[in-house]
């Protein structure tokens, strides 16, 4: 377990973070973590950067949008259980958009650290509300920028909110399928069944609903 300090992170204040791949920030995304970044006193942005060249960029572009280079904490890559340690010194992971997290934000969910993401239209964009709609997590999953915006603001400025949002997490942790890979590899067999069924009995293609259910 690490502390703030040991991460070059301050004692107090806020800690919003992000750790997916640098070529999922765009200047939409960056520009609404500038705002939240804003409206939360004392608050700072934890990020990973592949290279130095990420980390001028980035610096430069939180100052052109008003919010102070010691505000913006770079983290670099680590060994994987370095890796997922860090993820529990976080207060709210922030998903890009349109490409979200996938396997991170699992990893995220798994450390017990809260992912807010904005859904889009496409796969990459629904991935990290599929394992938050997966953990019984709705309320985390935004449609808009605006509303994205809005609910990281609250979670920051409402501990009561954001501790019930954590204990809730913790709790579905230990009870969901999406760390339990045997169930989850049963449930998406069957649903690819039921896809074949359709398709030899020459019916045409539909969503699938299944049960994601224990299988004994």
């Amino acid at each position: 377990m690490y502390t703030r300090q040991e991460l070059g992170l301050p004692d107090h204040g806020f800690v919003y973070c992000c750790f997916n791949n640098n070529y999922k920030i765009t200047p939409d995304v960056f520009s609404s973590w500038m705002r939240i970044l804003k409206a939360v006193e004392d608050s700072v942005f934890w990020i990973y950067v592949e290279n130095d060249w990420v980390k001028a960029n980035l610096t430069m572009e939180a100052q052109k949008r008003g919010i102070a280079a010691t505000r913006i904490i770079f983290a670099k890559k680590v060994s994987r259980v370095e890796y997922l340690a860090r993820f529990e010194v976080g207060d709210l992971f922030l998903d890009t958009a349109p490409y979200n997290a996938g396997t991170t934000a699992s990893d995220a969910l798994y450390a017990g650290l809260p992912v807010l993401t904005r859904i889009g239209s496409t796969f990459s964009g629904r991935m990290a509300a599929s394992i938050l709609t997966t953990m019984e997590l709705p309320e985390l999953i935004t449609q808009s920028s605006e509303e994205y915006e809005e609910l990281a603001i609250r979670l920051a400025t409402n501990p009561v909110l954001l501790r019930q949002v954590r204990e809730k997490l913790s709790h579905n942790r230990s009870t969901s399928i999406l760390y339990k890979p045997d169930v989850f590899t049963k449930n998406l067999e069957r649903a690819y069944q039921a896809v074949y069924e359709r398709y030899s009995q020459g019916l045409k293609p539909a969503h699938i609903e299944h049960n994601a259910g224990s299988i004994s």
